[in-house]
Parts: C-alpha cells; structure tokens; sequence
C-alpha cells in the first residue's frame, strides 16, 4: 500500500537557516525572537539583537580557527547561546553536533571521536569537568567555550574560553574583516550539512545523522502550513537539545514561521515557567502528559471533599461531549451537556488548562510512543488539541500528523505534504520524505542498509493504514517475533498497554522463542508511593515498596487488564503475560539499560538480568539478585532484593475485533 500527499511550496529563496535569521533581522527586526529566564526574571532579544549575537559569536569562532565543513559539539541545556553558536557555526559552513548534557563522560567520547569535535561550547562547570576527563583519551579537542562562570574562577586557562572572551574576539575579528560575516553566509548552500544528530543507539553505538539546511527548512515549512504557526505563535524549550524534535520545534520551525523560543530557567521550573508564558505551541512525549495528570490526579485525592466532587463530576460531562466539541462537531452534543461542558470549562477545564500552563494551546503533539487512551481523552475532553506525529531523527520527524477533526487513538495520522509512505510486503513502514537525512557520517554502509536503491527509507517500524489512510504503528519489525506455537509477539505493543497505567513506569516484555509471554515492571514511585501512602503502607524507598505484596496485587490487576485486551485481539491472545516480577531497582540510562531518549536496551536488560529471566520461565515464585548502579553523584554502588515472582491469569480469546481483523 502507498500514500503520497502534494508537497508543501517554497516560499522563497532563504535556503540556509543564517540566511533566514537574516530576514527574519530584515522584516521583524523589533518583534521578540527569544526569552531566556535567569534568577526568576525572563531576558529578551529581537531578531535584530539575536543577529547580532551570531554574528559576533561566529566571528569569534573563526577567530579560533573554526571554518568550512568542521564540527562543532553543543552541549547543555536549552540556553540562548547555545542555539546562536549553533546558527554561529551553520553561517560558518561548519556542523553543528549538540549532545545530550545528562549523558556521561564515557558516553560522550564516542560521538566526539566519531564526529571529529576539535571545539565545543558547553552552558556551565558540569559540562566543562566531563570534557576535561575526557581530554586525555581526546586530545584533538582543542577548545573549550563556557557560558556560565560559576565554579571555573581557578581551572587553567588552556583550552577553557569564557563566552565573553569569544564574543570580544569576535567583535575585534569583524572589526577587522568588514563584509566577512556576510561573505560566509553567502558562500552556504541548501545541501550543506547543517546538524548531526546522533541516535538513539539501542542496539549499538549511536550514528550521526547528517541533515541539511534543505531538509530541515522543508520539514519545518510543511509543518508550518499543515497547521498555520506564525510569527504570534510561542513556543517553550525544554527538551533536550541534541533530540531531533527540539531541533524541528525550537529551531527549524522558529526560524522559517518567526515566532518566538521560551528557554525555562531550569528543568525543575519548567511548569512555573509555562504557565507564565502560555505557550501556543506544545510537543512532550507520553511521559510528560502521563506526569501532568498523575500530578493532577494526586492533588484531586488531597483536595477537600466538595471540590473532589465537583472535578469528578465535570471530568465525565468532558469525557462525554468534549472530544467531540473539539474537532467542531457540537451538533452532535445535546443542549444539556453543551451547557453543562460550558459551566465545566469556568469551574474546572479553565482553571486545570491554567494549571498546566496550557490554557493558550492551539495545538499540541505528542509521539516517539504509544499514549494511553485514558490519557489521551483526558487532555482532549477538557479541550486541549492534543494529537500524535509520527517520524524519526532520520526523517526530521516529518512523516506524519492527525488533521484538526480527524485525530484517531490508535494512529498516527496521515502522510504530510510532500511525503510518501508504503508498506512493504513484510509490514515495514517505508517513507520518502523532504526531511529526509542526507547520510549516516562516516558510516556508508549504514546509509546503504537504511535508504533503499529507489531513495526510500526504511523506518524498521511494522504498520499498516487503516480504511481512512492512517497509519497504525504496531512495533518494531525487528523485534516482532513468534512464540514456540507461532502466536504473533509484539513486544512494544505489550510494553506500551503496561505503561498506559499510571502506577507503570517502564516495562520489558520477553516471549520470542518462548513457551510464554513474561515481563518485568518498573513502578512509578511518585505514583504507587502516593498510593501507599493512602493505604497506610509504610516503604523505606523504590527496592522497599516495589516488593510489597499490596503492590504486587495493585501491579497484577494492571497486568490482567492488558490481558483482557490482549484476549480480544485475535493474532495477539495467545501473547497474554503469563508471569511477571517487580524489578528491585529504576531501569536509568547511567546504568546502559535505557538510551539518553528513555528507549529500552532490550538486548542488554536480557542479558543484564538472565538470572531473573530464567527465574521467570521456571516455577520459582522468587529470585534473589544484585545489581550494580551509579548513583547520580557519580559514585557506584550494589543493590540486593529478594525478587517476588507472580501468576497472572490468562484468558481464552475473544471475538475478532474489526481492526484487527
């Protein structure tokens, strides 16, 4: 099957994202282009002033000897500066490579040896100490550039640079250069390596993908006009730097729609910070909606009993009629409940909108995993238009969105302007995109492996469209797989209804080759801990309640519900989860079992925990285990349970549900 839709038109001839900042300087040179906020008091700066700013900022780096077609790392959270040296570098003709700033030192050495990093430019201390453990075993990275001061007074000079020190050599080199500036802007072209974004790296060593000034410019324009964003339009920064979606969100988008980038001062005030702003413009992956609502759900249980009643009482008038009152359809809702969601939205939806710091959204998304139904029709029924995207960091994220009135659970969406989409014969998803990477660096053999001879991408997701052109994602193809009678076993798909629980943190489900399905689960303990609490049950930490039998059953309950699901889906019954455990510790990237984007390391986990594995398909009821962690301040440590082992009851198959059919 193979869906296409017309490409999105260009709309002029800033091809290069310095030469849109240009423009942008040009056209609205007065209107704001960036907020930063700094000790609770939020900075501005025009697009004349943010020119300004890059143009001094790539001078100074070619004052130290960065040029055409070098790398430069970027790494820290989503600071002002940050995203100018990225543009800095760009007008340069050189590549900009941001990383994720919570991963460690060791994690960092591959991609500045594979990327060739010679300079980097870091936000503070933390990412300054990580670089200089790592220059013994890198001694090409020549350069050091700090914005934040604090804690570097007494570091030697060599090869630290305040970002001030950089800016003056800036302004001395473009006093002495007149008309360079411009020249390198001039000399850029459409099909420059622009960024590299590296994967995720699941299953192995992450790769760079090469994307250009044309993709990401195409990318972000189809996205512009599918949903009208506009130089009024807001947007808030929060997400790490070196993902894909941020550099679509924050960067691409900003620069070719005008509107304005709201960096929080911190991850723990982002909330305070929304609700300040209001941006119009949202993205968050499920884990972030899923932690607003727990948030929600667990001040309601606090709340005094008529205002509980009252939430509740609202919150179903909304799940009946508000979904449908969103997508325009109010001759659908009877008088009664249309008067009754009017009074919910002064009462209730208004005032939660104005909590969440979304009571401006025009639009929000959500992707890169499946979003649970209770979760999705909350934030839909109280009037947010929440809707799923579909793309990976190879295609821009430009693949596919749901149209305004055509938003579907269990899709996600429609072909985009300009892209094509097929399913090959064995269920893989293959998409032809504007967004399109240019290549894999330094890895051919990758690129070959993922872009087939007719230009065609192959995603390794396993979909399908349904009967009105959307996509359904099911799982990875790679990981579907069969267990020992041939029963279809989609482990995603499993992990994904697990999580869709708000007591669910993570889930890892096993089966291929197996006599049964069996998983492992991570509570969430701002959740079960609240939980516990109400129940008077008293935990000393995560290892502590996570091995309580009253969590057990509250987690079984949870499991036996996806298998009731499970039971109505024809190809998938036989899949239901036969035993399950608690595991005694977080899955945390620091300890390799997640990637840096909160993706399952399946491979290793397996391999991590085979003796809790092997213990599952055995007739144990527990297994004691050990695991070494790092905690956060860097240090090591072993964590000892003894780990309960639990039934779960499985159900004969249901009718044929008509998708599934």
């Amino acid at each position: 099957m193979h869906r296409e839709t017309a490409p999105p038109a260009a709309t002029d001839a800033a091809d290069t994202f310095p030469r849109l900042l240009l423009g942008h300087a040009r056209d609205r040179a007065g209107r704001t282009a960036i907020r930063e906020k700094d000790l609770g008091i939020w900075l501005s700066w025009t697009w004349r002033e943010v020119a300004e700013e890059v143009r001094a900022i790539a001078c100074g780096l070619a004052a130290i000897g960065f040029g055409r077609g070098r790398t430069l790392a970027v790494i820290g959270d989503n600071r002002p500066r940050l995203y100018w040296t990225m543009m800095a570098a760009q007008a340069l003709g050189g590549i900009a490579v941001p990383l994720y700033q919570d991963a460690v030192a060791d994690e960092m050495l591959f991609v500045l040896e594979n990327a060739g990093i010679t300079l980097a430019v870091v936000e503070d201390q933390e990412q300054v100490d990580k670089l200089l453990e790592l220059r013994p075993r890198f001694p090409g990275l020549e350069h050091i550039v700090y914005d934040d001061p604090r804690g570097l007074r007494n570091y030697p000079d060599a090869p630290l640079l305040s970002f001030e020190d950089l800016l003056r050599r800036g302004h001395d080199h473009d006093r002495d250069h007149p008309g360079f500036f411009e020249a390198e802007v001039a000399k850029g072209h459409a099909d420059d390596i622009a960024v590299m974004l590296y994967t995720s790296g699941t299953t192995g060593n992450p790769k760079g993908v090469c994307h250009t000034h044309a993709s990401l410019i195409a990318a972000a324009r189809g996205d512009v006009e599918f949903d009208g964003f506009g130089p009024s339009d807001e947007v808030l920064s929060y997400l790490p730097m070196a993902w894909v979606g941020d550099h679509l969100f924050s960067y691409a988008q900003a620069l070719v729609a005008g509107f304005c980038v709201n960096c929080p001062e911190s991850s723990e005030t982002v909330m305070t910070d929304m609700r300040e702003i209001g941006p119009t413009y949202y993205f968050a992956p499920p884990r972030v909606f899923e932690n607003l609502l727990t948030q929600v759900m667990i001040r309601m249980d606090d709340a005094a009993p008529l205002k509980r009643r009252m939430f509740h009482y609202f919150m179903a008038v909304a799940r009946r009629c508000g979904a449908t009152l969103l997508d325009g359809r109010r001759a659908e809702v009877p008088l009664h409940d249309r008067i009754l969601y009017a009074i919910g939205r002064f009462l209730v939806y208004g005032p939660l909108c104005n909590v969440l710091g979304m009571s401006r959204i025009r639009v929000a998304y959500t992707g890169g995993a499946a979003i649970g139904p209770d979760l999705f029709d909350f934030y839909r029924s109280i009037g947010i238009n929440l809707k799923q995207l579909y793309g990976q960091t190879e295609t821009a994220v430009y693949v596919c969105k749901q149209p305004n009135g055509e938003v579907k659970l269990d899709t996600v969406g429609k072909p985009l302007p300009g892209v094509q989409v097929r399913i090959a014969d064995s269920g893989e998803v293959q998409v032809r995109t504007p967004g399109m990477l240019k290549e894999y660096y330094r890895r051919p053999d990758a690129t070959a492996e993922s872009i087939s001879p007719d230009g065609w991408f192959l995603t390794g997701d396993a979909g399908f469209f349904d009967d009105d052109g959307h996509l359904r994602i099911i799982d990875r193809a790679k990981d579907v797989g069969r267990l020992e009678d041939g029963t279809l076993f989609a482990p995603q798909y499993i992990e994904n209804k697990l999580k869709f629980f708000p007591h669910v943190k993570e889930a890892v489900a096993f089966g291929d080759h197996r006599a049964a399905c069996c998983a492992f689960v991570n509570i969430d303990l701002g959740s079960v801990g609240n939980w516990a609490e109400r129940q008077g049950i008293a935990y000393s930490g995560y290892t502590d309640l996570a091995q309580k039998d009253a969590v057990y059953a509250l987690i079984q309950e949870c499991v036996e519900k996806v298998n009731e699901d499970l039971a109505r889906e024809p190809h998938l019954a036989g899949s239901q989860i036969r035993r399950f455990l608690i595991l005694h510790k977080e899955l945390d990237a620091d300890d390799g079992e997640l990637t840096r984007t909160r993706k399952l390391r399946r491979g290793f986990i397996a391999e991590r925990y085979r003796q809790l594995v092997d213990a599952l398909y055995s007739d144990a009821t527990h297994c004691e285990v050990e695991a070494h962690v790092k905690f956060e301040d860097g240090r090591s440590g072993v964590v000892r349970a003894d780990v309960k082992i639990r039934d779960a009851r499985c159900l004969p198959a249901g009718p044929v549900h008509r998708q599934a059919a």
